[in-house]
């Protein structure tokens, strides 16, 4: 009568014991095991490659992944430095933020983008930049602590592109100093999946402060 051995136990023998292979390679070729990827019976050996193909085609796919990442990284990276360098070399305050708006649009290949300032200084009370202001946008705005991304849900920013241009998904960016929000950047698209809320904002954080430098000059002094 054969004694039941138990599993567990088994496998702490051969843990605790990792020669036991080295004194009976003749096992490693003897036990049969199951193949789920060849569906067929193989050794114990050739299970253990099988195995470690498996892992390493993870690690594989794992490295591509990473590298595709670094890859769009660094062209997000230049992207933002060529949208730096074109707000740096306009001349004057008008230039400097349609420069923002529409090397935004090209640059990133945003459909559509705009921006609203207040606390504005006298000189720039009556620019396309300074009107159709309600009192409830500097309120919503000043309550994002991060950019808001996802559906456009009838909001009034969305609205400053114009009644006819159709805008399903948006993204809503504070601009502040340390003392307080003074503007709203808007970017938008007909496409639904363009500005998600699953999204990471760490992009638009960088856009947001890099805007927030280069328009604070348009405000009153804090």
């Amino acid at each position: 009568m054969k004694q039941s051995l138990d599993p567990k136990a088994v496998a702490e023998f051969l843990l605790e014991n990792p020669q036991f292979f080295n004194e009976y390679t003749g096992l490693l070729t003897e036990i049969q095991l199951n193949s789920p990827l060849l569906g067929k019976t193989i050794s114990l050996q050739e299970r253990q490659i099988e195995l470690l193909r498996e892992r390493n085609k993870g690690l594989d796919q794992r490295i591509a992944e990473l590298v595709r990442i670094a890859r769009d990284n660094d062209v997000l990276m230049h992207r933002i430095q060529a949208w730096t360098r074109a707000i740096l070399q306009a001349t004057g305050e008008i230039e400097r933020i349609n420069t923002l708006v529409d090397k935004l649009k090209s640059i990133f290949s945003v459909p559509h983008a705009t921006v609203r300032l207040w606390h504005v200084a006298d000189p720039y009370k009556e620019e396309w930049f300074a009107k159709g202001i309600s009192e409830a946008i500097p309120i919503f705005s000043q309550g994002l602590q991060i950019p808001y991304c996802g559906k456009n849900n009838n909001f009034e920013a969305s609205r400053w592109f114009g009644e006819d241009v159709q805008i399903a998904s948006i993204a809503l960016i504070p601009l502040r100093t340390d003392a307080r929000t003074f503007g709203l950047l808007v970017l938008g698209s007909p496409e639904e999946t363009r500005f998600r809320s699953d999204m990471a904002t760490d992009f638009l954080t960088e856009i947001a402060q890099t805007a927030s430098s280069a328009l604070r000059c348009l405000t009153n002094e804090d």
